[in-house]
């Protein structure tokens, strides 16, 4: 029935509207899941959680960052199925992202591909939006990862700072932070993955989340590329492993691509984020935990990136394609 409703009415819709319908309809529409799975017409939530960076996570798949960036249907989304909620990216102050049209569905690979620039209300205003959310119980339900990158604005030299602010307004709420300097919508962002350029702005987050939230210690992971040289991969990891970070989110979207600008996601990152959790995997043993995001589309594909080595997964784009029944369905698979 999804796939019908996709190719006949969501197709028609501009993709970056059709993205904001499906934010407000998650918003409003949590009801609509929980009575679904009470009737029996959507799968329970699995019976078993998966343990990692210290939470027990009802679920192995989880949400991508990018699909609710400003906290604003974190509830429903949960509902929907998904282990975990990651929004995001948030930036220390609202910006407005690059101008449209800036996302497009390449429908012939099932991918999306998106020059968006960190649209996104700010670390203040979000802050003020997951107070409230954890003020109430189903909010503090919901195993949530906040995703933080630079203000575009902000020059390079300033990231470490830029960086910190953001945990320091965000990592309250978190149950884990991501550091994301692997988008290739911003300029320069990208050049922060070296390990030289890396360092100062993990320590700036990692002691700014300590001194926001003393009485914890919040998980905290960097983002990277698929399109990261294999040295380069190797580098992050034992950076990620002398810092003590927590864990490696890989990967994001790709610019190794001749459809226009931006990066794509979907099926055409599959081979490689599998190769770059393999990778990483092997360099870091089992000191941190990975998580392995890129072209999910069957339970095949989730247990591929499981057996390379990634401890949780996320999705976006398949989710996209295959609708919100698709998730609830495979994580009580994956169970």
């Amino acid at each position: 029935m999804y796939s019908a409703f996709y190719d006949h009415v969501l197709t028609h819709i501009e993709s970056e509207r059709a993205h904001r319908l499906g934010v407000l309809g998650f918003r409003y529409g949590a009801w609509a899941f929980r009575a679904s799975r009470r009737v029996g017409l959507q799968p329970q939530a699995p019976k078993t959680s998966v343990r990692a960076l210290g939470i027990d996570f009802p679920g192995r798949l989880g949400l991508a960052a990018g699909m609710d960036k400003n906290a604003e249907a974190v509830v429903g989304l949960a509902d929907a199925g998904f282990g975990f909620v990651e929004i995001g990216t948030v930036t220390a102050v609202g910006q407005p992202g690059n101008e449209k049209p800036r996302s497009w569905r390449e429908l012939d690979v099932r991918g999306i591909r998106n020059r968006m620039g960190f649209n996104n209300d700010g670390a203040d205003v979000v802050a003020e939006r997951l107070r409230d959310l954890r003020a109430t119980e189903r909010g503090q339900a919901v195993v949530l990862g906040v995703n933080i990158g630079k203000t575009k604005v902000t020059p390079p030299e300033e990231a470490a700072s830029d960086y910190a602010y953001s945990a320091t307004r965000l990592a309250p709420y978190a149950d884990y932070l991501v550091v994301n300097v692997s988008s290739p919508n911003t300029p320069g962002l990208r050049d922060l993955q070296s390990a030289e350029a890396l360092r100062p702005i993990l320590t700036a987050v990692r002691a700014a989340a300590d001194a926001a939230v003393p009485d914890r210690t919040v998980p905290l992971l960097v983002k990277i590329a698929p399109d990261l040289a294999d040295e380069d991969v190797d580098a992050v990891a034992d950076l990620a492993v002398e810092l003590g970070l927590d864990g490696i989110t890989a990967t994001n979207t790709t610019i190794a691509h001749d459809r226009g600008p931006g990066g794509l996601s979907g099926p055409p990152v599959r081979d490689r984020a599998r190769e770059v959790v393999a990778r990483l995997r092997r360099r870091v043993g089992d000191d941190l935990v990975i998580v392995g995001v890129g072209g999910i589309e069957t339970l095949e594909d989730a247990q591929a990136l499981i057996d390379a080595g990634a401890t949780l997964l996320q999705t976006y784009t398949g989710f996209v394609y295959n609708g919100p029944g698709w998730v609830a369905r495979l994580n009580s698979q994956l169970a």
